[in-house]
């Protein structure tokens, strides 16, 4: 087995998923390997392989095949039963397992079945199985569970079809060409926080995850750019710059203490509170004095997001509010065509069974709201923009605001009444950031945490770290800087995707940057040892990829192979399931694996 090239698999596998814009692979590798691995090459052309007409999918769906086959001639008179495959749970006895005899017993026993149990099932289905390269051998366990183990020849022919042809090849086959996901959305004139960070993070890697199984994502920045507050921050504006003298973001200084000014005077002010309500109505009518205060206000804020945006990676479009304004009256006719639209204390209402309170869609003062902008955003996404699948990821708070407006675009007809069909809806709801005090993360002085600082003490923090490693004397001051980010922003990523999304979380720098256990850290320690290998190896890697083969001989070997390929199934019921965890726990599983193999398969 070559080890410099096994090791390069792994690079394309963990290249989709980067918690950082930035890689070590750009970067001084955090760890420089001490040993020199010889390599063990089997000279042997590839040429006739890549020509193969091989079939496809992930090893679940070509085991599914295989069963399926199987159970046509096992249960002929049972049309409607699906394979169901799933890896074992233990490893002794195999790498996966067909579990549909119990669930046929119980459909045939009493029709006068050749069968006696489920197990005598399973034995047909074993031996019903056509004949293939994918499978060394079957056995059948308990009442009728058939045992797969996958051959270790065609374990290294997969992945040597992946090294050649690229990680593409892997990508899992969705049932969606276009989708949206609206994420990170924070509000004009006020400073993204860490509760952005949550929306902002999660956003990006279901984006990228989608993106990678070739559905065409669109980015959407759902920002707050519309509403009532912008009355007063123009008329705040207004008696601060009376001739419009205006130019940059230093005029205002800190847009967020801005705000608090403007609020605090809405608030204390009868007069300047009735000049704002009038402002309101002059930018909502287009006057371009305040259009041109409102654009202003929103670029100012814009720029300092994008600043942010760019630190952390992360692309996005801006559609605000403001955006789906003008389509608000045409939607909100077209819910009264259907009939849901009612008359309720001065307010046009949805009533939603089993909700106490009914979606507003119109005010009482006659002023739209986030019920009525969402609503004309879905009918733009599913019609304008043709989106199959519309992804919402904000906090599990705004759950009930999204069952209402997802129920009324069911009951209008926009979306399918089955959750499981497309178009489709979905929120995904995460959790609160909490503190080492178990309460919501916020500074000692009880302020929300800006999200510029969070990022600011995770390079500091990590940059202090690899100078007291003694990384300054070795590196330049660009190169530290760019592996502090790396490792502190990618920590940050990823300490946020390795829980549930839908349970809290604790920040805690000192859990997140440490370099053991299932952290982003440990995870780029196995990347740059795979860096590392890879160099000291002296081998053209494009020319192993034409000459070598690949050889699992050993146990440890075979593991790591077999995970690698059951890549695309995890990002696929990562994507099915709108949980990215599952992906970093694979991925930190495959460090695990190729720590083992490294430690064990030395050469």
């Amino acid at each position: 087995m070559n080890c410099s090239h096994f090791t390069f698999l792994l690079q394309p596998v963990l290249a989709p998923l980067q918690f950082s814009r930035l890689s070590l692979l750009s970067s001084p590798c955090i760890l420089r390997t001490p040993r020199r691995l010889l390599p063990r090459v089997k000279a042997s052309s590839l040429a006739s392989m890549a020509n193969d007409n091989e079939t496809s999918g992930s090893v679940k769906q070509q085991l599914a095949k295989l069963f399926e086959e199987s159970l046509r001639v096992t249960v002929p008179e049972e049309l409607d039963v699906d394979p169901l495959i799933a890896p074992c749970q233990n490893a002794n006895f195999g790498d996966y397992q067909c579990n549909n005899a119990m669930g046929l017993w119980s459909k045939v026993k009493g029709k006068g079945t050749q069968f006696k149990g489920p197990k005598p099932i399973g034995e047909a289905i074993k031996e019903n199985l056509p004949a293939s390269e994918i499978i060394d051998k079957c056995s059948i366990a308990g009442a009728g569970f058939v045992n797969v183990v996958l051959s270790r020849q065609w374990i290294a022919k997969s992945i040597r079809k992946m090294l050649i042809d690229g990680i593409e090849i892997w990508a899992p086959k969705l049932p969606v060409k276009r989708a949206v996901v609206d994420f990170s959305s924070p509000n004009i004139a006020k400073e993204m926080h860490v509760g952005h960070l949550r929306s902002t993070i999660i956003g990006d890697t279901l984006a990228r995850m989608l993106e990678y199984s070739n559905v065409e994502v669109l980015r959407r920045n759902h920002v707050g750019d519309w509403g009532t507050q912008f009355g007063m921050l123009i008329e705040f504006l207004f008696e601060k710059f009376p001739n419009g003298e205006v130019t940059n973001d230093q005029a205002i200084g800190d847009l967020e203490a801005f705000y608090k000014a403007s609020k605090l005077r809405f608030d204390s002010d009868p007069a300047f509170k009735e000049k704002a309500q009038r402002a309101v109505v002059s930018l909502q009518a287009g006057e371009e004095k305040y259009r041109t205060a409102w654009a202003k206000i929103c670029e100012i804020s814009r720029s300092g997001y994008e600043k942010l945006y760019q630190r952390l990676g992360v692309h996005l479009e801006e559609k605000g509010e403001s955006f789906y304004n003008p389509y608000i009256p045409g939607v909100l006719e077209i819910l009264s065509k259907h009939g849901l639209i009612e008359e309720s204390e001065g307010a046009r209402v949805i009533f939603i069974e089993g909700k106490k309170v009914p979606l507003i869609v119109v005010k009482s003062d006659g002023g739209y709201n986030y019920a009525s902008t969402d609503l004309a955003a879905l009918w733009y996404r599913l019609n304008e923009e043709k989106a199959e699948w519309i992804i919402y990821v904000t906090d599990v708070g705004q759950r009930e605001h999204f069952e209402m407006f997802f129920t009324a675009a069911k009951r209008a007809g926009w979306l399918p009444a089955e959750d499981n069909n497309y178009p489709r809806a979905s929120h995904v709801g995460f959790g609160l950031v909490l503190g080492e005090d178990g309460k919501r993360f916020r500074t000692r002085s009880t302020e929300t945490v800006k999200l510029v600082d969070l990022l600011d003490e995770a390079k500091s923090k990590c940059k202090a770290a690899l100078i007291e490693r003694g990384k300054d004397k070795e590196w330049t001051q660009e190169e530290l800087d760019k592996t502090a980010e790396a490792v502190g922003y990618g920590a940050v990523k990823y300490a946020d995707l390795k829980n549930n999304r839908t349970t809290n979380y604790t920040f805690s720098f000192d859990q997140m940057l440490n370099d053991k256990g299932n952290t982003a850290v440990y995870l780029l320690y196995a990347h740059a040892r795979i860096c590392s290998i890879i160099r000291k190896s002296g081998k053209d890697i494009e020319e192993l990829k034409k000459t070598g083969t690949l050889d699992l001989a050993h146990a440890d070997e075979r593991t790591l192979g077999l995970h690698l390929l059951q890549f695309p199934e995890v990002v696929e019921e990562s994507c099915t399931n709108l949980l990215p965890n599952g992906l970093c726990e694979y991925l930190y599983n495959l460090s695990e694996d190729f720590t083992r193999f490294y430690t064990n398969c030395q050469v």
